[in-house]
């Protein structure tokens, strides 16, 4: 007699009884929350806008206020992926890619727009702004890498932070010569496998860069408005002397960078 219990099981069918039950498609209300976060990261993109607007107008005025939108831009760009994660965003809004948008506003507002605000700015010796596409290209090496961000909570080589190189190269009297050195050195560092804190993973150093950080936003906020309302930014000896108080972090970060960087390489280098 012909046993039906042995029959085998039709595959098709089999695999759909195989799919999680559990995984439930996405609400509108949390795509809107989606949408929203994607939103709040584009307003980095509003103020890349505004940014090449006031950097071609050109003036203390309008480079002040460029300064003060990259500020704003970096408080969004440092926030969003908070949102981000929150929201579930991959989850909730699988069909758009909102790292490739930080990316793109990043090197808008981290490298380009800073750049150009060097060149309008004729921060550098006559004649010599050709150098300003090393930084630019360096940048983008930067950003391509696939392993920019190492697995102990790091960048890898130079971050492009041109925009705070910009705004203490503005502030400080360090003479065109000195300030192309300062950018060509830095574009370097990019190739150079050394690590740098990254204020957002985990890590005791980082969380010192953090704390650090949120204090030095208040000294670098009222130094920005100083220059924003002053006719004579580059040129004022008070402002002078408060940019001078504010490079506490800066030099912090490079400094700490600096050892953890040679700390690793003495520990990855074979014994003699």
């Amino acid at each position: 007699m012909l046993n039906l219990r042995s029959r085998p099981r039709d595959p098709k069918r089999q695999r759909r009884s195989s799919r999680p039950r559990d995984v439930q498609a996405p609400s509108r209300f949390e795509q809107f929350l989606g949408w929203c976060v994607h939103g709040y990261t584009a307003l980095g993109l509003v103020a890349a806008a505004m940014i090449a607007a006031l950097v071609v107008r050109g003036g203390p005025e309008s480079f002040g206020w460029a300064f003060l939108l990259m500020a704003l831009a970096t408080i969004v760009d440092s926030t969003d992926g908070t949102l981000a994660r929150r929201v579930r965003i991959k989850e909730v809004v699988p069909g758009f890619d909102g790292r490739r948008l930080d990316d793109i506003i990043d090197f808008l507002n981290y490298t380009f727009l800073p750049i150009l605000l060097i060149w309008r700015a004729e921060l550098l010796p006559p004649g010599q702004e050709p150098w300003l596409i090393f930084p630019l290209l360096a940048s983008i090496y930067g950003f391509c890498q696939v392993k920019v961000k190492t697995d102990d909570g790091y960048f890898l080589g130079f971050p492009s932070l041109w925009n705070v190189v910009a705004f203490y190269l503005y502030v400080l009297p360090l003479g065109s010569w000195a300030s192309l050195a300062v950018i060509v050195v830095l574009a370097v560092f990019t190739f150079v496998p050394s690590k740098y804190l990254y204020p957002s993973q985990p890590g005791r150093l980082n969380q010192a860069a953090t704390i650090l950080g949120a204090v030095w936003t208040v000294p670098l906020g009222w130094l920005i408005w100083r220059v924003l309302t002053s006719t004579t930014p580059r040129h004022d000896p008070s402002i002078q002397g408060l940019a001078v108080a504010t490079l506490f972090y800066p030099v912090f970060y490079l400094a700490v960078s600096w050892i953890v960087t040679l700390n690793h390489w003495m520990r990855s280098s074979p014994e003699q």
